[in-house]
């Protein structure tokens, strides 16, 4: 058996070593874009009432290795209960659609592939932005084109998150999953056109949301740390162990930050540390303290979290379907006066 002491060491050494590669990350200001110009980025249209017709394999694609990934746009009735939308590519029923969503990083430095016909006074232009302030290019011309917001931003119009909700049947009967490994970290990251082969990997090695959450629920504790850090900026690297049974170690905003969204007792924060080594020390203890560990997940009692979906074809039909839910029940009609004052402050 290892003694605690080299077991402390090798902990110790391993956050530092992350915190350090952590640091080294370059900031790209103009990230590659995920969708090319001529893809599913320039936008999708969506009713928000049954009357309309859905159009025939109404589907979406990007190029993946030269192979087509087609985005699932049926997916709002049998994934979240909203039956009262229809998505479609179809860019024939523009004059029609109550909403379209435009997709920050597909559209083009010289709006060439935003629509161009006049926007119908019903409707409405939605903007989709999955991305921090520092991996967002700016877009000259945007500023004042949209209706409504639909980011992970608290104070968004539409809110791109999977939210802690209250759990009406209280769920006393948790049971930890079992755990084979003290700490765990997977790196999914496309902020950079290098990390583009790494990226592919990830998708194809987790393909299956199974997959990915057993794998992280067989950790104990798993490094939630986002790509960078601001405001609101809470991702599915957060939500993924929260929904698996691990406890997350978060490096992102403030605790407050996060406690807007959960229960600040479901998650360790790097900040309540004053070094590394500290933070080490502490999981090392847990690892010993089934109870103090248990209390982690106190919060379960009360609240579930959904987990978030893996698989490529569903990567934006949450953000989609939220979309099209929130125009059939908000008739009001605004304007977004200066988008990057709102988004940059």
């Amino acid at each position: 058996q290892m003694s605690t002491s080299k077991k402390l060491l090798m902990l110790a050494g391993f956050v530092v070593l992350f915190l350090m590669y952590y640091k080294s990350l370059p900031s790209h200001k103009c990230p590659h874009p995920l969708l090319q110009p001529k893809q599913w980025g320039k936008w999708v249209e969506f009713h928000s009432t049954a009357k309309v017709k859905k159009a025939a394999n109404s589907t979406a694609m990007t190029q993946k290795k030269n192979k087509p990934v087609m985005f699932d746009l049926q997916g709002c009735d049998p994934l979240f209960g909203i039956d009262s939308c229809h998505l479609t590519d179809d860019r024939s029923l523009y004059s029609s659609v109550h909403g379209v969503l435009i997709f920050h990083r597909g559209i083009n430095d010289d709006l060439s592939n935003l629509p161009t016909s006049a926007r119908p006074r019903f409707q409405r232009w939605i903007w989709l932005n999955t991305d921090s302030p520092s991996n967002m290019r700016r877009i000259e011309g945007i500023q004042g084109l949209f209706n409504l917001t639909l980011s992970y931003r608290k104070d968004a119009d539409i809110q791109l998150r999977w939210p802690v909700s209250f759990n009406k049947k209280t769920d006393k009967d948790f049971v930890l999953p079992k755990k084979e490994r003290l700490l765990c970290w997977i790196v999914d990251s496309n902020v950079s056109t290098e990390s583009r082969e790494s990226s592919n990997y990830y998708r194809e090695l987790f393909s299956k949301s199974e997959d990915y959450f057993l794998t992280i629920s067989s950790c104990k504790f798993y490094l939630s740390f986002e790509n960078s850090i601001h405001r609101d900026y809470i991702t599915e690297a957060f939500n993924g162990p929260l929904a698996a049974g691990t406890v997350p170690i978060v490096l992102g905003p403030t605790r407050l930050n996060y406690e807007d969204f959960v229960s600040g007792t479901s998650f360790i924060h790097v900040n309540d540390f004053s070094a590394p080594v500290k933070l080490a020390e502490f999981l090392l203890k847990l690892d010993k303290d089934y109870f103090s560990n248990m209390r982690y997940f106190d919060w379960r009692q009360f609240y579930n979290t959904r987990p978030h979906l893996t698989e490529e074809n569903y990567e934006f039909v949450h953000g989609v379907c939220q979309a099209c839910h929130y125009l059939s029940i908000n008739k009001v009609y605004r304007v977004v006066p200066d988008l990057y004052k709102w988004f940059f402050g």
